[in-house]
């Protein structure tokens, strides 16, 4: 179970590497898009974004719907909740240490009323 987790955290993080991707998600935040207007904005081929487009599928950021000869992508925000955990953790931490340098450089020595009593624990995939 916990590498089915991180290999599908792997396929978001790979998907939202690539700023088309990106562009592309952004777009459907808005409602679904044909292939074709996916592809537009970056003057490519239908055959370049169906690749960018099966990346965001494997994701399982988007659905991909077949209706007649055109194919409609729809958003499907829900696997971005655990890159959104993943990177909370990390959020944390720095946290933390950022308000323990704010307390030593301001000379108080103890660390500010944000820090958390206990360190944070590690990311959801590397639960073991």
């Amino acid at each position: 179970m916990v590498e089915q987790q991180a290999s599908g955290l792997d396929a978001v993080f790979h998907a939202l590497g690539d700023a088309t991707r990106r562009q592309m998600l952004r777009s459907l935040a808005d409602g679904e898009r044909s292939v074709g207007q996916l592809a537009e904005p970056f003057h490519m081929s239908l055959a370049a974004a169906s690749k960018h487009i099966q990346a965001l599928e494997r994701a399982g950021l988007i659905r991909r719907e077949v209706r007649g000869r055109t194919h409609l992508c729809r958003l499907d925000a829900t696997r971005l909740a655990s890159a959104q955990a993943w990177l909370q953790f990390y959020e944390r931490f720095w946290t933390a240490r950022l308000d323990s340098l704010e307390a030593l450089l301001t000379g108080d020595g103890t660390p500010s009323t944000h820090t958390p009593t206990t360190p944070p624990t590690r990311p959801p995939e590397e639960n073991r």
